[in-house]
């Protein structure tokens, strides 16, 4: 394991003390941009996302990227090296291994963040606790306490906070969005998103120790592991529960956020939630599903509902989209609005919708200079709530049970349209991924009650669920208490 420098040691252990300025709350207000409008940015993971990131800002008209974060010094050169053939000597880049550096530049006005998503939060409420602006990928949260104590921060020191998920700055979903909760296709009752894209096996890989050029400690921050291996580093920390949320939270975040984006504008959580599903066929190292049904109930009977089929074969339908469905038997599927009993879609023609300009890059930029975090497109609030409704669904299939693969395993008591989704799934895994009926099984998950306004579950398997709602972190990397934000 790399050792921290002096000066990183004494951040850390005065963040483990409460003592740091960043964690004891003083700062109250957002930076101010400078008199010549100039931003600075610094970008936190540069791997993947990371470099849509700097590509991102390097866009934007009067912006520079201030500092590059990573804390594999192979990875940070190579972006450093990268970067400084860009910029062509127009203003200097530094590269630093802790975030925390960076956040004590008083120069500095934003920080984007596109690590695993452990880090998601954390690094979020300090950038607010000093007062910058936080772009960060999605889910905003690894769980829901998390989330909540982000969105504390942005009210408290009024920073702009916006979540990572692009579609939040199209015109188009968002106009027709407008048309549907302004009742032009009836009464919406399902909005349903897909996270369908193959994906493979990660295998197995050994545990040993970390690589020379990795600072094991600030990659853990405050995830609870001790173990270093290569399945999680650097990207399939996804698939692990301490690090990643699986793909319900990782490209599916789009498409939840979609799906919940389409409902009642003044709902925030569900209050019920169910999801099923298993990691079928790979037999390898990962922990969370490939494939997996979920289901939230709102309390004005409306519903989310998700499915992740990462399994590949032949024949294999790639669907990351959203579909609407109403009251009245109609629905909205590609694009298309299939009246009641029809089966003829018609092509939909609907004003854009509000949104920012610029994209979502530029969004975030025109939200810091105006000092408006209103105008981010995809505020703390909704990536909230968008996130939230996924860790409920993870957190159910995580208390869920084995039962035989067959289509007896749905449990959805008189919800005919969860039922069928559920068939469809189901008859796609066994037809088209080749899983054998009752020679698998699946994980079904209980049907969890929770409060949209403790953000706490009650009743049946409320005891385990609460425990899942917030994870605890290693020492020097605690989240603060809401009250003391």
């Amino acid at each position: 394991m790399n050792s921290l420098t002096r000066r990183s040691f004494i951040t850390q252990s005065a963040l483990a003390a409460g003592s740091l300025a960043l964690i004891s709350g003083t700062r109250s207000s957002a930076k101010v941009i400078g008199a010549n409008n100039r931003l600075r940015i610094a970008v936190a993971g540069l791997n993947g996302r990371g470099k849509s990131h700097i590509a991102g800002w390097l866009e934007q008209p009067n912006v520079e990227i201030a500092y590059l974060i990573d804390p594999d010094q192979t990875v940070l050169d190579r972006a450093l090296q990268s970067l400084q053939g860009k910029i062509a000597g127009k203003y200097t880049c530094k590269g630093l291994s802790d975030v925390r550096k960076a956040l004590e530049d008083p120069t500095l006005d934003a920080i984007s963040i596109a690590t695993p998503n452990h880090w998601h939060s954390l690094m979020t409420i300090w950038a607010a606790q000093a007062g910058k602006h936080v772009y960060v990928e999605k889910p905003m949260s690894h769980d829901v306490a998390e989330g909540r104590i982000v969105v504390e921060a942005q009210k408290k020191y009024g920073v702009v906070i916006q979540h990572g998920t692009q579609r939040r700055s199209d015109e188009k979903i968002a106009g027709l969005h407008e048309a549907i909760q302004a009742g032009k296709f009836g009464p919406l009752k399902i909005s349903y998103g897909y996270c369908c894209k193959p994906r493979a096996s990660i295998g197995f890989k050994t545990v040993g120790g970390s690589p020379g050029r990795l600072n094991w400690d600030l990659w853990r921050g405050p995830a609870k592991i001790s173990d270093y291996h290569e399945n999680l580093v650097h990207y399939n920390w996804h698939w692990f529960w301490a690090t990643g949320n699986g793909d319900m939270n990782n490209q599916g975040t789009h498409q939840l956020d979609v799906a919940r984006w389409a409902l009642d504008p003044q709902l925030t959580h569900p209050v019920r939630v169910m999801a099923l599903g298993g990691r079928f066929k790979w037999q390898d190292q990962g922990e969370t599903p490939n494939t997996m049904f979920g289901i939230g109930e709102y309390p004005n009977g409306q519903y989310a509902f998700f499915n992740v089929r990462n399994v590949n074969h032949e024949g294999y339908a790639h669907q990351v989209e959203n579909e609407y469905y109403f009251k009245d038997g109609g629905k909205i599927v590609k694009g298309l609005y299939y009246g009641k009993g029809s089966t003829k879609g018609e092509k939909l023609t609907l004003p854009p919708g509000k949104v920012t300009p610029g994209g979502n890059w530029g969004a975030f930029i025109a939200a810091c200079r105006a000092g408006k975090p209103e105008m981010a497109n995809g505020t703390a609030s909704a990536a909230h709530y968008g996130s939230v409704l996924g860790h409920l669904m993870n957190n159910s299939y995580r208390l869920g049970q084995k039962v035989p693969f067959n289509a007896k395993a749905g449990r959805f008591g008189d919800n005919a349209e969860a039922a069928e989704h559920f068939m469809k799934l189901h008859a796609t895994m066994r037809d088209g991924a080749g899983v054998l009926e009752n020679g698998a099984e699946y994980i079904v998950g209980p049907w969890l009650t929770f409060d949209p306004k403790t953000e706490r579950h009650t009743g049946a398997f409320s005891q385990e669920a609460n425990a899942l709602l917030q994870d605890s972190h290693r020492p020097g990397f605690e989240l603060p208490a809401i009250g003391k934000v």
